[in-house]
């Protein structure tokens, strides 16, 4: 929506430099970029890089400047026809758009005006939600800063008014189980940057007053986010800390140095890709970008991203043919709704915790029946015994072992001999 006030930009530029100007980059030096091959080959290789995984792909390539034509047009085609589907939550359609229109050639034709049609349709409602659900959107508010961060960077209407209401740090989207979203809250640093530098830029017009709460906003969640930051350097976890980075190269003003210590961010990172820890496609493109000084912010429709000379072997996978028949294990699963329903599981060593599920639910039906759906980060549960997860109550499914909730998810966590899980009703 356009807004009808101009911001006196007068006293406010010594306030509020451009991030980008102040910022000091940390990444890996080109002679190491043999260390980052792991991410490309799981990206690249994985039979499961499919769907809206192939979109996270594609963006994470064209940022860092992997351009192989043969991948881009598989990649491109398995994100066109995810763009059909009309099941697209918000922030799988920004992410489509920002993939998509990301670093395009002179020589690509985008259609993308419709889309951001669409994104703007699917944002409204997101905030239509809110106001009829107890605050609550359709998503997330990780999705909700994803639609912010597409409409920003590809013209699309927002009002920038209620984007500073919804954005307050305090707001409660921004916490999960009582703890902060890392996640949650560099996306929405990102998604405010745009708008903020769009502003200062004179491309878009706002009040004195929503510019000043931007900037605040932006200060209150760095603040937050390096408050999760741990003793190795992490910031999160494991999985969050490639878009932390993102957030916190372009904020370096919100902050002092010496409260991050980029070099031993990136040297943690890098003995956990070495480790195997991003071998899901969607983890691997996530945390890329960061590890080349590169940002969403650097997505630009009108002209090609990265150096172009990113010189990293592509292997393909090796099939290994099994010399005896698998191992199996014996793991305790449970579902805990009012009451708790048990039993005891084998599956082959090696299993993931939705095989578990599944092998319980041909063990009996009723009990431990259970839905899936996909998403970036793979299948998540959307119901077991029929009960629903529903954003609109913030109930999910949570997976525990142990008593601890994991970190990865249903398809993803590898599970061990002699475990205890469990798939527990909660609130968020």
């Amino acid at each position: 929506m356009r807004q009808s006030h101009q911001l006196p930009l007068v006293g406010l530029l010594l306030f509020s430099l451009i991030p980008s100007q102040l910022c000091t980059i940390c990444e890996v030096n080109k002679e190491n970029y043999s260390h980052l091959n792991p991410l490309i080959n799981t990206m690249i290789n994985s039979k499961y890089t499919k769907g809206i995984q192939a979109a996270n792909v594609l963006l994470s390539l064209r940022l860092v400047g992997i351009r192989n034509q043969s991948i881009e047009q598989q990649l491109i085609q398995q994100v066109n026809d995810n763009e059909e589907n009309e099941d697209l939550t918000s922030g799988q359609l920004a992410l489509v758009i920002l993939a998509l229109g990301a670093c395009q050639s002179s020589d690509e034709t985008f259609a993308y005006p419709h889309l951001v049609g669409q994104m703007e349709k699917k944002f409204q409602a997101e905030i239509q939600n809110m106001e009829t659900h107890h605050g609550n959107p359709l998503t997330n508010y990780y999705q909700l800063s994803l639609d912010v961060l597409a409409l920003c960077l590809f013209n699309g209407k927002y009002s920038i008014t209620k984007v500073t209401k919804l954005f307050t740090p305090e707001n409660k989207n921004f916490y999960f189980g009582g703890q902060f979203s890392v996640d949650t809250g560099v996306m929405a640093v990102l998604a405010l940057t745009c708008v903020k530098r769009r502003i200062v830029n004179g491309q878009i017009e706002t009040e004195e007053e929503n510019f000043k709460h931007i900037n605040d906003h932006i200060k209150s969640l760095i603040k937050k986010i390096l408050s999760e930051k741990k003793e190795n350097g992490l910031i999160g976890n494991i999985f969050s800390t490639g878009e932390a980075m993102q957030a916190l190269f372009v904020s370096l003003n919100y902050y002092n140095e010496n409260e991050w210590n980029c070099q031993q961010t990136l040297g943690t990172v890098l003995k956990e890709i070495s480790r195997g820890a991003f071998h899901i496609p969607t983890a691997a493109a996530q945390i890329l970008p960061a590890l080349v000084g590169k940002t969403y912010l650097d997505i630009n429709r009108n002209s090609s991203c990265g150096s172009g000379n990113f010189n990293i072997s592509i292997q393909e996978p090796v099939t290994v043919a099994p010399t005896s028949s698998p191992s199996y294990i014996l793991v305790h699963y449970s579902v805990e709704i009012n009451e708790t329903y048990s039993t005891y599981v084998t599956v082959p060593t090696g299993s993931v915790f939705l095989d578990v599920m599944e092998e319980a639910q041909k063990i009996n039906a009723t009990v431990f029946r259970f839905t899936v759906a996909e998403s970036s980060w793979g299948p998540y549960i959307t119901s077991v015994q029929g009960l629903k997860a529903n954003n609109n109550d913030r109930s999910y499914w949570e997976l525990l072992s142990e008593g601890k909730p994991l970190s990865q998810g249903v398809g993803s966590y590898v599970v061990q001999n002699g475990e205890k899980l469990e798939v527990r009703w909660s609130k968020y």
